[in-house]
């Protein structure tokens, strides 16, 4: 069944509204809704796409996965397609809900005549990639850029009053000073202030980057190797820590025995591969000309 619309009456507002409507999905997200404040702050009506629309929202339902009503999209100028759904665990049901999701949402965009589209997808997408997220989002950036989208790769995103993977990170350094350590802590990771993202992502928006790459890898190029960050945490939060290494196999062994129980855990399996097997030469190169600039890393509590 195509997804609900939220009434015509408020479709017909989007439409006569003088301010431009950006539509995005998995705006109930961090990095979902750092993009919402900060493109409502600058000039932009948000239309979301989301499974439970707010009673007065402007809003409409959207669930990954199901099809996609051009007429949803009526009047909307820009699209900014964040949403991803980690509740499938194997691979079918993975690319049924989000690259055949993500394709009905492009498709509708194309017939709604909507302008400008920016796809958020992961650092953890790269030829190659092992982790089934990288794989699905490797697939939905192909997608994206079909239909002439901007796609956006970002690295770990961080920021005042941090959510997302980097927020479970300091809450778990503020809540103990024994902290579990994957391998030896040697994995990499680029990070992204959200403000350099969402700021970005608005440029984007707004002038359509005319000549840009139409890929772009949204981080600082420093790389820092997951024990180091985790040192930098405590630093910010003025703790000392203590390191436990676990054996990542046996850890991915555990999360995958629960997942097989039907247990659904905070932490992945997937998301453990993602970490063990990051892109080993990320592309920053085309960001200067594309005017992206992402700041060094700075923690503030």
């Amino acid at each position: 069944m195509p997804i609900a619309l939220a009434g015509r009456q408020r479709i017909h507002e989007d439409i006569m509204s003088t301010k431009p409507v950006c539509a995005i999905t998995g705006s109930n997200g961090y990095v979902g809704g750092c993009l919402r404040a900060h493109l409502a702050g600058h000039g932009w009506d948000i239309l979301e796409l989301t499974r439970q629309p707010k009673p007065g929202a402007r809003a409409v339902a959207f669930q990954l996965g199901a099809d996609v009503a051009p007429a949803a999209l009526a009047g909307v100028r820009a699209l900014v397609h964040c949403a991803y759904d980690f509740k499938p665990l194997g691979w079918a049901e993975i690319k049924a809900a989000n690259v055949a999701g993500t394709q009905k949402l492009m498709h509708a965009a194309n017939a709604a005549g909507v302008e400008r589209i920016v796809c958020i997808s992961s650092i953890s997408a790269y030829d190659g990639c092992r982790s089934l997220y990288g794989r699905a989002k490797l697939d939905i950036e192909h997608l994206a850029q079909d239909q002439g989208a901007l796609v956006i790769r970002p690295g770990l995103v961080y920021g005042p009053g941090p959510g997302g993977m980097f927020g479970k990170l300091m809450d778990q350094v503020r809540k103990s000073s024994l902290i579990p350590l994957i391998g030896d802590g040697s994995q990499i990771q680029y990070l992204v202030q959200h403000e350099d993202l969402t700021a970005f992502v608005a440029q984007a928006l707004a002038t359509g980057l005319p000549g840009a790459p139409r890929l772009l890898t949204a981080a600082h190029p420093q790389p820092w190797p997951f024990k180091q960050l985790l040192q930098e945490i405590a630093c910010a939060l003025d703790k000392k820590v203590t390191f436990i290494p676990l054996p990542w196999r046996l850890v991915w062994a555990g999360l995958k025995s629960a997942e097989t129980l039907g247990l659904r855990l905070n932490f992945r399996s997937d998301s453990l591969v993602s970490l063990m097997y990051q892109n080993p030469r990320p592309d920053f190169s085309p960001n200067e000309a594309a005017g992206l600039h992402c700041r060094a890393l700075d923690i503030k509590v």
